[in-house]
């Protein structure tokens, strides 16, 4: 089929272009399956017809829908005074060509063919569909690329794979370990997260008692939420992923000062306290982060078997039958979440088969890193719940070149939350700072 003509339209101030192309399922086979890979180019209005370079924004997940302008972060408003700013709908994302239960359907129960499919939706693949989405905007020319949490772990990739296509590229808390496995990753993820809900609970020491009491609730209790679904302890945990954030810190609190009622037969949880719990622990709107959030990880001969499981018998104050205070988890994904969560159900055979796989290609190319002759610059945030410091510090070194901004007055959202993150970086690539 022929590739739509792109679309503009006005919005906010903004002049948006909405582009789809489409790119090959397996970069490798390009005359194989296509799939459609959807970008949205943004520029200040009174600038679209100025030869501004582009940027294009690689965002967290994996499985994040890009941005869109009527939500845009600080860093959109300051990118826009320099750049024409692309916002591409990572593959499997948005209004790229889906990955969720209902496109992976047609596999049936083949789940090593739906596994060999998600396969295909790593960083390697999203920066070759960059490439391509670059040569069809500006031919040969490169541009800059802004890589958050896992959108940094994909630039590390661009600079691997394809680092003439790149002028710049700007990191904020993503630079990932090169070389670990996933087990190094949740180890060190889950000493942090102890750490994070020692914060969250020294701010709202009243917290405590509710926590642990929802959680005897749900212990001795059928509850159902909104959708059906039975709420169980181990999912109530995994709220904890809102204390990596500045703008969800807090979420969970608000939450729980809310849990209660008194119902027919004693104190039971509200529906307001529910729907808010469901509305935080599905996985619908995001199931490749599901799928895909340990095999980012994925390089060589060495399955991550369901890493954050495992590693979690480390840390026992994670064991709610333990009789200790209630801790929460952070950004883990377990494989009984795949029994729990009716969106990831389908994806069950297949995130098992993902998690056995054994060949991995490489994501990164250490020599070429090593004589990197892109400007790098990176925020790296002191106190990350999810991207570890010394990680992240390691990894700076094995690139040439590459400049950090070790700050911490920013959670692992602070390019979002404040301009001056990025006019940091763009400061230090210009050589101000």
């Amino acid at each position: 089929m022929p590739t739509p003509a792109p679309v503009s339209y006005r919005h906010g101030g903004l002049v948006c272009t909405d582009h789809t192309v489409d790119v090959p399922l397996d970069h490798r086979a390009p005359d194989g399956p296509a799939i459609g890979l959807f970008a949205r180019e943004v520029v200040a209005e009174g600038r679209e017809h100025e030869d501004l370079p582009r940027l294009l924004w690689l965002q967290g997940g994996p499985g994040g829908r890009a941005e869109r302008p009527n939500a845009a972060g600080a860093w959109l408003r300051r990118a826009l005074a320099d750049y024409r700013v692309v916002l591409m709908d990572q593959r499997g994302t948005g209004r790229s060509t889906p990955a969720d239960r209902v496109t992976l359907a047609p596999f049936g129960t083949d789940s090593e063919a739906a596994a060999g499919y998600l396969a295909h939706f790593r960083a390697d693949s999203i920066v070759r569909d960059a490439e391509l989405l670059r040569r069809h905007l500006q031919g040969d020319r490169p541009w800059s690329v802004l890589g958050q949490s896992f959108g940094g772990f994909s630039t590390l990739t661009y600079l691997s794979v394809a680092p003439e296509g790149l002028t710049q590229a700007y990191i904020t808390g993503g630079l990932p370990t090169l070389t670990g496995h996933a087990d190094d990753v949740y180890r060190a993820a889950y000493a942090r997260t102890l750490a994070h809900n020692e914060r969250y609970f020294t701010r709202y020491p009243g917290d405590q008692a509710l926590a642990d009491a929802v959680a005897a609730h749900l212990d001795t209790h059928d509850v159902r939420m909104p959708t059906g679904e039975r709420l169980t302890v181990r999912r109530f945990q995994t709220l904890g992923i809102t204390f990596g954030t500045a703008a969800k810190f807090d979420s969970l609190h608000y939450l729980l000062e809310a849990a209660f009622t008194d119902g027919a037969d004693g104190p039971a949880l509200t529906d307001t306290f529910l729907r808010g719990v469901e509305a935080a622990v599905s996985f619908a709107e995001r199931p490749l982060y599901a799928a895909l959030h340990e095999p980012i990880y994925a390089q060589g001969g060495r399955p991550t078997d369901w890493s954050a499981h495992r590693i979690r018998q480390e840390f026992p104050a994670f064991d709610a039958t333990a009789g200790g205070p209630l801790r929460f988890t952070g950004e883990m994904v377990y494989p009984w979440q795949f029994e729990e969560d009716p969106a990831l159900v389908p994806l069950r055979d297949a995130a098992g088969a993902l998690a056995a796989r054994t060949d991995w290609p490489a994501l990164y190319d250490l020599d070429r890193l090593a004589a990197n002759e892109v400007p790098v610059v990176a925020a790296v945030y002191h106190d990350d719940m999810y991207v570890d410091r010394e990680h992240a510090l390691t990894t700076a070194d094995a690139v040439r070149g590459l400049r950090t901004w070790v700050t911490d007055a920013y959670a692992h959202d602070g390019v979002r939350a404040d301009a001056a993150v990025l006019d940091r970086l763009i400061a230090m690539a210009r050589g101000e700072a």
